[in-house]
């Protein structure tokens, strides 16, 4: 556990230094990338270690904060949640190091890389705190440091505007863990984590304060928008760090919970597969009707942490009936998305980093022919988008794989609300993977492939190889993963133990037989990659000898056909959300051609979220109403505000006191 005391140290100490060499970009870098990629290597040792059987790791130090104390465990739970992050964090930061260079030549360097070191060292405190003060105080700068690299670019107003809704939906969050946490203290007489207990008459409330606390940190809808406002104006490396791995300290949260709740009821289990649909249709029909490649990657996030959820979901239903297998595979389904979520969503969201910084722009419509002069950064992004469709050889198909099989087996076993909750599960997957499918071959096809639609297009390039090495090693991981995947599989039972209660051997006679249709499934994705990869040097070498013209793709009729007249993002998935358009809402600007030879035309669409429309606008403007009547209290006279606080304290004391 020292040891990875230690790596958080090394974090946290080398962002300090970068604060302190911000006069000098190279230095300030150079701190605070080394600080990260130390400590991750670091703190990867004691937490493969505990993944791999090794006993769990803990260390105690009192506190003189009241109810607090520096209690710190490295379990399998944690653990499964610490390798990743680990793993994306130094990733993130070689990246950044280039990336933060070329975009931000005139600022100063330092702070950035500090919060992002804060935002590091915070999310592993996180996951590996064993008291509700020091969690708290550890959410609280995650949040903190995250907003601030959220507002890297501040000068802008839309992204002081997406800055201010992160902040306030994180706290909205955060309010409800502090309840939640002050009610298990209460009970328990103790905010250590392994002195919790919830009396069965407050399960129930405990459990949908931490849905709603670790949910709006999660993206759980309705309480998911702040993802689109924040991943679009956050740096890219901190968009593909936040959703990759901070995200999911809200899933962590949850599962941290459960364990303290004692058996679930059969509607926990219904509750989440319900928001768990909510987040994976929704969010995937939001994706297909957006023009801004990273609000894109944001409502995508939302789709797979649904996905996530229904598979926690279903694991509850194990739970709550009493089912070994539904428990088994419902958790193992979730858990093997959020590793693989981890790495294809990061990997896209730094390609798109990458056509952002080549191109100076993220609208989809006003890119295209990318592959062409960006390959190493076109082919990851593609790799990445076929991973995150669910589609074989690659990681995304394998935890949605393990997903069905529960749901499958589980129709079998069950009738009843049940059996139809699980029915609605597979009919939800199904189309969620038609509708991802749809999403990224357009937001593949319109940024990749065609023709350049703007000079900035036409003359990118693909970025160093700062920039380039993380994309490739997360595309290797991503065939990797699920290459492995049999054997990841196996290294989930410690994990699965914690959470479910369940016996080692009870839970290896579930994942046996799913490992080894796991093992046929990835040799015959392999034979399958061979046999293309080989057609694709076949073909290659057949070319290279005979001479290869080149003409217009068919052109309408049209004498001078332009690169504005090939398929937009709108106009390709334009079939789809138009079934889909009493739920979008979406608003058409449009400008018609005029005459026989007209000059300009043009349609536009443009699609708000209705959680903010609908719910968190008209809630924040009637608080705002109400809260308008106590503006007579300020009355900008400083001793007026000492004695309101005076007035306060005696008012608690005379409480305390009666």
């Amino acid at each position: 556990m020292a040891l990875l005391v230690l790596a958080i140290g090394i974090v946290l100490a080398s962002g300090c230094a970068a604060l302190a060499a911000s006069p000098s970009p190279r230095w300030a870098t150079r701190f605070g990338v080394g600080g990260v990629i130390t400590g991750s290597v670091l703190g990867l040792v004691p937490t493969l270690s505990v993944l791999l059987g090794a006993p769990m790791r803990a260390l105690y130090v009192p506190w003189h904060v009241p109810y607090g104390s520096f209690f710190v465990e490295l379990d399998a739970l944690s653990a499964f949640f610490v390798l990743p992050t680990f793993l994306l964090s130094s990733l993130t930061a070689m990246y950044g190091a280039e990336y933060w260079r070329a975009d931000q030549p005139t600022k100063s360097l330092g702070p950035p890389w500090f919060f992002f070191n804060l935002l590091v060292a915070s999310m592993i405190l996180v996951l590996i705190a064993r008291n509700g003060v020091l969690f708290l105080t550890a959410w609280e700068v995650m949040a903190l440091a995250s907003f601030f690299l959220v507002t890297c670019d501040h000068e802008q107003a839309r992204v002081r505007d997406a800055g201010w809704t992160y902040l306030v939906a994180t706290h909205l969050g955060a309010a409800c863990v502090l309840v939640l946490f002050v009610l298990l203290g209460r009970q328990s007489g103790s905010l250590d984590f392994d002195r919790f207990h919830a009396p069965s008459a407050l399960s129930g409330v405990l459990f949908m304060l931490a849905v709603i606390g670790f949910g709006s940190k999660a993206g759980f809808m309705p309480f998911h928008v702040w993802l689109p406002e924040a991943h679009p104006a956050a740096p890219s490396h901190v968009s593909a760090l936040m959703s990759g791995v901070m995200i999911k300290t809200g899933v962590y949260g949850l599962l941290r919970m459960l364990t303290f709740l004692g058996p679930p009821s059969l509607w926990w289990g219904e509750l989440l597969c319900a928001i768990g649909l909510l987040s994976g249709i929704v969010g995937i029909i939001f994706a297909l009707a957006q023009h801004d490649l990273k609000r894109l990657l944001a409502y995508s996030s939302v789709e797979n942490v649904g996905i996530i959820t229904m598979g926690l979901g279903v694991g509850l239903l194990g739970m709550s009936t009493a089912s070994p297998m539904l428990t088994v595979l419902g958790f193992s389904g979730a858990l093997l998305h959020v590793v693989n979520h981890a790495f294809f969503k990061g990997l896209l969201f730094l390609g798109a980093g990458a056509v952002a910084h080549a191109t100076g722009t993220r609208e989809m419509d006003r890119l295209g022919g990318l592959l062409k002069t960006m390959p190493w950064t076109g082919s990851t992004f593609l790799l990445g988008a076929i991973a995150i469709t669910g589609l074989p050889p690659l990681n995304g198909f394998v935890g949605e794989f393990v997903l069905y099989m529960g749901a499958f087996r589980g129709v079998q076993s069950f009738a009843g609300i049940t059996a139809a909750t699980l029915v609605s599960i597979i009919a939800g997957l199904s189309l969620i993977g038609g509708l991802a499918a749809a999403c990224f071959t357009m937001a593949g096809g319109t940024v990749f492939l065609g023709e350049p639609r703007s000079s900035a297009a036409e003359h990118s390039h693909d970025p160093g190889l700062c920039m380039r090495l993380p994309l490739v090693i997360l595309a290797v991981g991503c065939v990797a993963l699920s290459l492995f995947s049999p054997v990841l599989l196996e290294v989930l039972t410690p994990t699965l133990e914690r959470i479910t209660g369940l016996s080692a051997a009870a839970i290896i006679a579930v994942l046996t037989p799913i490992g080894e249709s796991l093992s046929v499934l990835v040799v015959l994705s392999g034979v399958l990659l061979l046999l293309i990869t080989g057609l694709m040097g076949v073909r290659h070498r057949l070319l290279a000898t005979h001479r290869v013209d080149q003409g217009v793709t068919w052109d309408c009729g049209y004498a001078q056909p332009t690169p504005r007249m090939q398929y937009t993002a709108s106009s390709f998935t334009q079939p789809l959300t138009d079934r889909f358009a009493l739920l979008l809402r979406s608003t058409r600007t449009l400008v018609p051609p005029h005459g026989l030879f007209p000059r300009d035309a043009s349609l536009r669409t443009e699609t708000e979220d209705l959680s903010q429309r609908y719910l968190f606008a008209p809630a924040f403007t009637a608080i705002g109403r109400g809260l308008s009547f106590f503006r007579w209290l300020q009355q900008g006279q400083i001793q007026l505000y000492v004695l309101y606080i005076a007035l306060t304290l005696l008012a608690l004391l005379v409480w305390k006191l009666g």
